[in-house]
């Protein structure tokens, strides 16, 4: 189990919940951020925090269409190359150490403002 980060962030990048992360899991896209399912511990911490409601467990997500769109995109940030990168993000072990990515995934990238 991990938690997710749905669409109520883009564009809010409030980093609440990357402050209360024990284990630093929390990467930043260029208009949203990704919790890595990976480093995950599901201590939960961040959804508690989150001021817009936007992160929700992984196992809710699976049993609601809606939201599962936003689990298979977290995978897919950490699992596929993004545009302009010439690599997956993977599992670096920290979000601080690796920094913003600069870029999200296509399912927010081509979202409107």
């Amino acid at each position: 189990m991990s938690y997710v980060i749905g669409s109520d962030c883009i564009d809010v990048l409030d980093r609440s919940c990357v402050d209360v992360c024990p284990v630093d899991c929390i990467y930043e896209g260029d208009r949203k951020s990704y919790i890595n399912p990976g480093e995950c511990i599901d201590c939960g911490a961040c959804e508690v925090e989150c001021p817009v409601g936007a992160v929700f467990v992984d196992r809710k997500a699976r049993k609601d269409p809606e939201l599962k769109v936003h689990l298979d995109d977290s995978r897919a940030f950490f699992q596929q190359t993004l545009p302009g990168r010439s690599e997956p993000v993977g599992n670096p072990g920290g979000a601080q150490a690796y920094g913003p990515t600069g870029v999200d995934t296509p399912l927010v990238a081509d979202r409107p403002s």
